[in-house]
């Protein structure tokens, strides 16, 4: 038999690879209670942990195990499981598929279903299947902020170098942040030679557009003297809107400034009037001064 004949044999009897196709969700934590808390800790808080809840089915299939939901694990790892069956998941990775969502149940459940103490393994695409939405008891997040990660931990995992080196980067990349409690998913943040407020809007893009464009063309959209409304971005089909402040003033000083705003912007988003000619100069404005991601 020729070597071509050989090979289109063991190409037939070779079972083919089903392509996993990969689906984009603009809004992958759509419904949950907390949305805008769920696009911070994913997209501008570094070091931050909440509790989660399974669902009952779950519960039934794996037994009471605590899941606790990280912004990042060490080396960016999806998911991890300890040896007394507790259980992360993290937020930022280094793969994702266009449904951050389908991701991270998809990432929950392979870590349920590994041996307590063992790698998780989580493919690339997960494919169809359930989201965080079918998962979780959904509910407020129970966010705790930390300076670092040590909350990765158990006392004996210090000893690996490899973590541990893991550990120290981290940290490094770690700004000082604050969540702030005048607006939900509201966060202080400062960055070398630079203070900002950055605050997930929960609102419809185009609604939250015409409340900023309002507070534009009134010469209201800053947080007060010296501050300065930087742009806004994108994030998970909400907007982001970015103030640069004072580096010097403490994140409790902005508490005020922020809870005048949240205000000045709940009564702009409740006029539903069309914007004017000065509003619609503004709204072009914001437009045109959307910010990068990071």
């Amino acid at each position: 038999m020729s070597k071509r004949r050989k090979s289109q044999r063991a190409a037939e009897a070779t079972p083919k690879r089903e392509k996993v196709r990969d689906i984009f969700a603009p809004r992958p934590f759509e419904g949950l209670t907390d949305e805008p808390e769920w696009i911070a800790l994913r997209e501008l808080v570094p070091a931050a942990s909440a509790p989660l809840r399974l669902v009952p089915e779950l519960v039934e299939e794996f037994g009471e195990r605590p899941v606790t939901l990280a912004t990042v694990l060490p080396m960016a790892a999806p998911a991890m499981t300890r040896p007394d069956g507790r259980v992360f998941i993290g937020l930022q990775r280094h793969q994702q598929s266009g449904d951050v969502s389908r991701d991270l149940a998809d990432a929950l459940l392979c870590a349920l279903r590994t041996e307590p103490g063992r790698q998780v393994a989580v493919p690339p695409l997960p494919g169809p299947g359930p989201r965080l939405q079918d998962v979780l008891v959904d509910g407020p997040l129970e966010i705790t902020m930390h300076d670092g990660f040590e909350f990765w931990l158990d006392p004996e995992a210090g000893e690996d170098p490899t973590v541990q080196a893991s550990l120290e980067r981290a940290n490094a990349a770690v700004y000082p942040t604050v969540r702030l409690t005048a607006a939900r998913a509201a966060y202080w943040c400062q960055v070398p030679e630079k203070a900002h407020v950055r605050w997930v809007l929960p609102d419809d893009e185009d609604a939250a557009l015409d409340a900023l464009a309002r507070l534009g063309a009134a010469g209201t959209l800053t947080l007060g003297e010296e501050t300065r409304f930087a742009g806004m971005f994108r994030a998970h089909g909400r907007l982001v809107p970015v103030w640069d402040l004072p580096e010097e003033t403490p994140a409790a000083e902005w508490e005020d400034p922020v809870a005048q705003f949240a205000k000045r912007y709940a009564e702009a988003l409740a006029d539903t009037t069309p914007l004017d000619a000065a509003g619609r100069r503004s709204r072009q404005g914001l437009l045109g001064r959307q910010l990068t991601l990071r």
